[in-house]
Formats: C-alpha cells, sequence, structure tokens
C-alpha cells in the first residue's frame, strides 16, 4: 500500500453517497478517509512486533475483528468491511476481481465531538467524568470473562507486555539520562511484580482478565446525542485487549493525569470504583498507570523511525519524557490519612468526600452504594425505611463492616480513604478509628454542619433529580438528629467542624489536611 491509493481513493465518483470533501487521518499504523458522511478506515503493512499487518489477509482479518469488537461499544458506528479491487492508480470500492485491499466503514461524527477535542476546549464537564466512569464500568461488568485455564490468565501473560516495553523502548534511546530513568523504571517495575505476585494470580482465577477495549483515551471517546461514545478497540494484539479490567480503566485515567486533569482522573478512578466495586484493583493502579504511560511513550518513539525533521523528532523526544516523567511520578510512596465524615443525610457530606477526592487524591467509600451492593437491594424497595430491611441495625452493621474492610484495602494499597457515610454512633466512629490504628495512619472526623432549611433544600433537590443512591427522607433525618450521639472528647480531638453550605469551611479543610500531610 501506497500514499498513492491513498490519494486516489479521494476521488468523490468512488462513494456511493455524497462526499463533502477529504480529509486524511493518519496514524503509525492506519490511515482514515472522512468524507463528511463516512469514514474510510486502511491498516498501514507494518510490523512492530505487537502487529503485524505486513501482509494483505492479516489487513482484512484485522479489519473484520476491529468491525466485531468495536460493535460492542459503539455498533451504530462500525458499519462493514469492504474489499478495494482494481488498480492503485484506479481502485474500486467493493468491486469485482481480487481486492488489493481492504477497509472498514464507519459512520462519521464531528471531530469536534471527539472527547479530545471537548477537553482541548476547557469543556470537559464533571458530568463527561461521571458518564465514562459508568459506561466503562458496565462494559467491564458485562464483556466475557477469559477463563482462568487460558494462557494469557496469568500473571505472567499480565506483566509480558510491560517488560516488553522496556525492551522495545531501550534500542530507540541514546542519551545517558534517558537510559538511566528507564533502568530506575524497569527495577521499579519488577519490584512491584514481585511485591504483587499473589494479587495478579487472584485476578485471574476470580475473574477480573476479560475481553477488554484496551486502548481507552480521550481520543478515542465520543459524544453522540448527549451520549459517551468508546470506540477505537484494540483488535491487533489479544494479550493487549485480554487484560485485567483494571489495567483498562488506568489507561483512560493515565491519559487525563497526562493532560494535566488530575482531579478529573481521580474522579473517573472514584466512580469507576463505585460503579464496579472492584476496590481490590486499587493496589495495581499504579503498577498499571505507569505500564500505560510507557506504551504511549514507546508509541511515541515509534515515529522517530517515520520522522526526518530534526525539529519535529526533538518533538517526539520530549513527548516520550514527559510520559516517562509520567511513568515515574507512580512509583512515589504518598502520604496516607483515614478521614470518615460525621452527619445527617442530605449535610452535604458526598460533596465534601467528593472535594477530598479531587483536590488530594483519596479513595471515596460510600455507605449509600455499598449497602446496596451488600444487601442487593434497589432503591425504590427501600425509600422511606426506617430500621428495618437494609437499614436495619444488623444491615447497618454489616455496611459498616464492610466500609472498614474496603478502606484499609485502600490504605494498604497507599490510598488515603474517606467514608462518606452518617457516623452518627460512637460505636462506629470508633471503628473507624481502630482501622486507622492498625494501619498507622492519621485520623480524621469530619464534623459536617448546615443548616436545618438548607439541609431541607439540598434533600429536595436530591429527591427531584432521583440519581444519587441515598434512600433519606426527612422523616430519617429527624430521627437522625433524634439519636446521634454527639462527638466524645476524644473524638473532637480528632474532629474539623465543616459548614458544607460555606466553599470556604471546605477550601480550610483542605488546605489543613495539605499543612498537615504535605506529601498529598
Amino acid at each position: 500500500m501506497s500514499q498513492a491509493l491513498i490519494a486516489a481513493l479521494q476521488n468523490p465518483a468512488l462513494y456511493p453517497h455524497p462526499v463533502d470533501g477529504f480529509q486524511v487521518i493518519e496514524t503509525h499504523i492506519s490511515w482514515i478517509i472522512l468524507t463528511g458522511t463516512y469514514a474510510y478506515k486502511l491498516k498501514k503493512p507494518v510490523d512492530f512486533g505487537f502487529l503485524d499487518f505486513t501482509e494483505l489477509s492479516a489487513r482484512k482479518h484485522f479489519c473484520e475483528e476491529e468491525l466485531r469488537l468495536n460493535q460492542r461499544l459503539a455498533a451504530d458506528l462500525y458499519l462493514e468491511v469492504l474489499p478495494i479491487t482494481g488498480s492503485v492508480e484506479a481502485p474500486q470500492l467493493d468491486g469485482a476481481g481480487e481486492p488489493i485491499e481492504y477497509m472498514l466503514k464507519m459512520r462519521e461524527f464531528p471531530q469536534a465531538q471527539l472527547m479530545a477535542q471537548v477537553q482541548a476546549r476547557g469543556e470537559l464537564s464533571d458530568a463527561h467524568i461521571d458518564a465514562l466512569a459508568k459506561r466503562i464500568a458496565q462494559f467491564h461488568l458485562a464483556t466475557p470473562r477469559v477463563p482462568a485455564d487460558h494462557p494469557l490468565s496469568t500473571p505472567e501473560a499480565i506483566v509480558a507486555p510491560m517488560r516488553q516495553n522496556f525492551e522495545q523502548i531501550r534500542p530507540l534511546l541514546s542519551e545517558a539520562a534517558d537510559l538511566e530513568q528507564l533502568d530506575a523504571l524497569l527495577d521499579w517495575t519488577e519490584t512491584t511484580i514481585s511485591r504483587l505476585q499473589p494479587l495478579l494470580e487472584q485476578r485471574c482465577q476470580q475473574g477480573f482478565i476479560r475481553e477488554c477495549h484496551g486502548d481507552l483515551h480521550l481520543g478515542n471517546a465520543t459524544i453522540i446525542d448527549d451520549e459517551v461514545v468508546l470506540f477505537d478497540c484494540i483488535e491487533f494484539n489479544d494479550p493487549f485487549r485480554l487484560i485485567d479490567i483494571a489495567s483498562d480503566a488506568a489507561f483512560l485515567a493515565m491519559d487525563l493525569e497526562d493532560r494535566g486533569l488530575k482531579c478529573q482522573a481521580r474522579r473517573f478512578i472514584n466512580g469507576w470504583l463505585e460503579h464496579s466495586g472492584d476496590y481490590a484493583a486499587l493496589e495495581l493502579l499504579n503498577l498499571y498507570k505507569a505500564y500505560r504511560a510507557m506504551v504511549r511513550a514507546k508509541v511515541n518513539l515509534f515515529r522517530l523511525f517515520q520522522e526526518q525533521d530534526a525539529v519535529q523528532r526533538k518533538v517526539i523526544l520530549r513527548q516520550y519524557r514527559g510520559y516517562a516523567n509520567l511513568a515515574e511520578s507512580y512509583s512515589a510512596i504518598p502520604s496516607r490519612f483515614l478521614a470518615i465524615t460525621h452527619g445527617v443525610s442530605a449535610v452535604g457530606k458526598s460533596q465534601v468526600a467528593l472535594r477530598l477526592v479531587e483536590a488530594l487524591g483519596v479513595v471515596r467509600l460510600r455507605s449509600d452504594v455499598e449497602r446496596k451492593r451488600l444487601h442487593g437491594a434497589q432503591t425504590d424497595d427501600a425509600k422511606g425505611m426506617l430500621h428495618a430491611g437494609i437499614y436495619s441495625p444488623q444491615a447497618s452493621e454489616a455496611t459498616y463492616r464492610r466500609l472498614h474492610e474496603l478502606a484499609e484495602t485502600a490504605l494498604n494499597a497507599g490510598f488515603s480513604a474517606v467514608i462518606d457515610a452518617s457516623y452518627l454512633k460512637q460505636e462506629q466512629r470508633q471503628a473507624a478509628w481502630q482501622v486507622a490504628e492498625s494501619t498507622g495512619v492519621p485520623f480524621l472526623i469530619i464534623d459536617c454542619q448546615a443548616p436545618d432549611a438548607v439541609i431541607e433544600q439540598w434533600l429536595a433537590q436530591r429527591q427531584a433529580q432521583g440519581a444519587d443512591a441515598s434512600d433519606a427522607t426527612m422523616e430519617v433525618i429527624r430521627a437522625q438528629q433524634a439519636d446521634r450521639e454527639a462527638l466524645s472528647e476524644a473524638e473532637q480531638l480528632l474532629s474539623r467542624r465543616v459548614d458544607t453550605h460555606e466553599a470556604a469551611s471546605l477550601d480550610d479543610l483542605v488546605a489543613a489536611i495539605r499543612q498537615r500531610l504535605p506529601g498529598l
């Protein structure tokens, strides 16, 4: 295949639909021809080791695989595989004769709707991040599991691409500082792999290796009819797609951080955790994010072979170093703490906890979410219930026990945690305090306060929106106010009041935690 074929395909007479004009997008492995209504993707005849498109039969096969796999997430975009017949100079689409090439036909969407473009315009919202987290978690929970006896469902298979990154990057580097950093990253990766070997084995046995997307970043997500749509998954390499779902999610988190969107990355991971319930993945996230950063670093270096301009080669090396530095940042030893919220329903605890997620990178654990996950109840079945069903004393005790187990998991994985729950009973608070004591981290009680009128207003707004996990009603809130146990003198020493209706109060909380733990 040559640029001559790409040029010849830019002929409106070839297409059975109106053509508004042509735009060609080139990557290191493909060309995409945009026509205004449909997009046509052709694979380059390249061999990078991890993919081999040199044979026409391989390009045909992987066009068909790309169609099959992407229809899982974007059935309306991916339409069919078409043979190109004729000659390079005079090609025909789906014509008679022996095919000289194949291309994938897709429905075109405005490039301005790409989430990478949305982000570049400064229009990426919290709602977009939340939608991504929910969509990706739902996909991960639904996509087929790789059987435990499959060759790719082993710790060795999980880490092989990580090691391959270093093997393929090393020959492309020449400067001593780059090679020294690469060696340090390899040492950290190998040490982390060794430490997490039992967890990797557990992930394989418990079905967390699944047929994933493999290339989740903002450039492969778009907005169509106000819905987030994911496309362009990995089709050319099974080990890159049959992976741990946490590795899939880590790619998008890394991409957000590379774009300087650290708060949004934290919000995404917390949303993904809440929807998937996969808190055991926390201990693997930094390893997976570092791996994903090195994937992007490697892909940038591959462009050196296709680029002759000296200035552009320097740009490519600068991009490589940006990803390598990002990977290195994931090896830092974090400061940790455990916080719990204290206050009645609708007082703003969840928003306080979410602010800590975005500002400080903590993991938020929500009692409303984990209670339903633990007891399997639907929101509508539990509305208005007080001291019964999933809100019985026994169910609440089990819920708090689960929250404390998850907090310990997060802390042991190197993350701070905030438990978003009422904690109206001293016994509940003491149990959380013991988690902090046993893991050797500071403990904070965030005493959330707001006027009754504000609580009633927020409750009404939440009920009108109908999207929150909480089932609380005013009857429940009044009962909580009557039954709550005040903070003891010892607890008051560990607490900080936050007036949730005042933004400055929450800012002061974040500043105080940062002052106490400057490593955050």
